[in-house]
């Protein structure tokens, strides 16, 4: 790779990190980013490894710096973040596929973060249920609205990626 192709790729992963606090902060505002429900609007953005892999590791860093910044505990701030890494590799795998691509963080996320909800946070709901409202609100963010931002980006992919 090209000195210039790292840099492109390195500053996109810094921007897609720093737009995925931004996103997260104003959820967690509104009071939609942490809880047995979450919509975090950032979690659209999982829907990027779909036009570049500096998406992936953009991902992982912003979730990981959202997670800090927002008080999260010691093991929402790794198993959260490693959801949205597992999700965003998972993205770029299927990448290919129409509609399938939006489902690894919704998965990634319905299995991990029911985990640390009722262990790290002690919410006493039952699993199967915070299963289904952590992938509810995943739906709603990524396959929902991260499906609207990739129609909006895809007529520009190849200027912005």
């Amino acid at each position: 790779m090209k000195k210039h192709d790292t840099i492109l790729k390195i500053t996109q992963g810094a921007m897609i990190a720093a737009l995925y606090v931004v996103l997260t902060w104003v959820a967690n505002a509104l009071g939609l980013a942490n809880g047995a429900i979450q919509v975090r609007f950032s979690e659209a953005l999982c829907i990027l490894p779909v036009f570049t892999p500096a998406a992936i590791p953009g991902l992982f860093v912003g979730c990981l710096l959202a997670n800090i910044l927002n008080g999260c505990v010691i093991w929402d701030i790794i198993f959260g973040s490693l959801a949205t890494l597992i999700g965003a590799f998972g993205t770029y795998f299927l990448r290919k596929t129409k509609f399938v691509f939006t489902l690894p963080p919704v998965i990634a996320n319905a299995v991990i973060v029911p985990f640390v909800l009722r262990y790290a946070y002690g919410v006493g709901d039952a699993h199967w249920y915070l299963v289904a409202t952590v992938a509810a609100g995943e739906i709603i963010s990524v396959c929902i609205l991260g499906m609207i931002l990739k129609v909006g980006l895809w007529k520009y992919r190849k200027v912005i990626f």
